[in-house]
């Protein structure tokens, strides 16, 4: 092993929420170490990007780079098992109707874009390295990485910021990773040629499609082909009996609309992959020395697209907060305090929805969404990601939830068989077998 270097910052995982920090601190002219266990392009899941994440990427100076690569998103459809017609959204439906559109990407190209990004900034970006060991002591930390020709390197770092994804390296080095009690999924996905999609202006957006097990996602991309994923309750895939391919498609099968679109489709390279989707979170993303951001402290069901979005901004405000740490250290506690706070809001306001996203009362309220006290508005900045947007959207957002409340009181036997529905749902199955489950945003 070579002698021990010195850094300011070094960041674990070259995805969203490492790169977009350490562009941000290498800028400030912070020596930043940036280590990926993995190289660059390499396959990622969680494609479909939040108009919250725009404004992200302009002031990383990247949008130019997001938008060649990106397939114009600019609204949800969802598709209901049980009626004959969909329900339509645009995100400019929201609060701020400048916050319009987004992109569907592919994430071996967005992720690259971004690590590069981030060693132009100045960040020393190195790729085939992955940490084994994190040792904290008062003057800051020593950081070991295995690099994949097999040699040892050394890093001496004031802090330490873990982006590494649901690897959550520093949450399972504290013992402070909760599994989500409330929810418990997986997925089957893969990638289809010669999708039928929607056409003009929607070509572009994401499609929900509910089915009896979960729903399903259809995220159109820019080359043509179209990522479709079911995301199921655990004993659904816990049951399969047969090949993964061919449960897969039995699945689809059971969401006659979607059927339809894949009818004339032919699976890229003939794969599809499975993951569990489970929920978690730590006890804490900060202490004096170091910080978890994006999935390395919280993951949840990607229902809503979220997760670049959650992770890009967690390393936004976590960029301020290793500026102080660094600089102000006596400013820290407040510090710490505001960002445990921030970085929870989304998570906890998405959560919500999701947890009740299978209830026929939600699925009611998307498939008719209406304005009353401004409770679509609410709805749809929350889809767009405008989150942090005041209290008007606050506001909007306990609208929806006392109209969601006050509906499933007046059909309480539907809400009561609903409850007990996803109580069963979400129960322990254990570990879901087969070699080919995979971490996957």
């Amino acid at each position: 092993m070579d002698a021990a270097e010195d850094c300011d910052v070094l960041v674990i995982g070259g995805g969203p929420a490492g790169s977009t920090i350490s562009a941000l601190l290498a800028r400030e002219g912070r020596r930043v170490v940036l280590l990926e266990k993995d190289h660059h392009p390499r396959f990622h899941i969680g494609e479909s990007l939040l108009p919250g994440n725009v404004a992200l990427f302009d002031k990383l100076g990247v949008r130019a780079e997001v938008e060649r690569i990106g397939m114009p998103k600019f609204g949800i459809e969802f598709v209901p098992p049980d009626l004959d017609y969909c329900s339509y959204v645009d995100f400019s439906e929201g609060w701020d109707p400048s916050k319009d559109f987004a992109w569907q990407v592919r994430r071996s190209e967005l992720d690259e874009l971004l690590f590069r990004n981030a060693a132009r900034a100045g960040a020393l970006a190195i790729e085939g390295a992955r940490v084994r060991e994190v040792d904290f002591d008062e003057g800051g930390a020593t950081v070991q990485a295995l690099r994949d020709d097999g040699t040892r390197r050394s890093w001496r770092a004031r802090f330490v910021v873990d982006a590494s994804g649901r690897d959550t390296l520093l949450a399972t080095k504290f013992k402070s990773k909760q599994r989500n009690p409330k929810h418990n999924s997986t997925a089957l996905f893969g990638h289809f040629r010669n999708a039928r999609r929607l056409e003009g202006r929607r070509e572009g957006n994401i499609s929900i499609c509910w089915f009896e097990h979960g729903w399903f996602w259809f995220i159109p991309l820019a080359d043509g082909t179209t990522s479709v994923g079911a995301v199921c309750w655990a004993y659904y895939l816990k049951a399969r009996d047969k090949p993964l391919k061919d449960y897969f498609f039995d699945t689809i099968a059971m969401c006659p609309e979607l059927n339809d679109r894949l009818k004339d489709a032919t699976l890229v390279d003939d794969k599809v992959h499975a993951t569990g989707n489970f929920a978690y979170s730590s006890t804490h993303a900060t202490g004096e020395r170091y910080l978890m951001v994006g999935d390395a402290f919280t993951f949840i069901d990607p229902m809503f697209s979220s997760g670049v979005f959650l992770a890009m901004q967690s390393a936004f405000d976590g960029a301020e907060l290793v500026q102080t740490a660094l600089d102000r250290p006596s400013a820290l506690p407040a510090a710490r305090k505001a960002i445990e706070k921030r970085m929870r809001t989304g998570p906890r306001d998405y959560s919500w929805f999701i947890y009740r996203v299978t209830n026929p009362t939600i699925r009611d309220m998307f498939m008719h969404p209406q304005n009353i006290f401004n409770a679509k508005r609410g709805l749809m900045s929350l889809l767009a990601a405008d989150i942090h947007h005041g209290p008007a959207y606050r506001q909007s957002l306990r609208m929806f939830k006392l109209v969601y409340y006050f509906v499933s009181v007046l059909n309480w036997r539907r809400t009561y068989a609903g409850w007990k529905r996803h109580r069963f749902n979400i129960r322990d199955m254990g570990m879901l077998r087969g070699e080919t489950i995979q971490k996957v945003d």
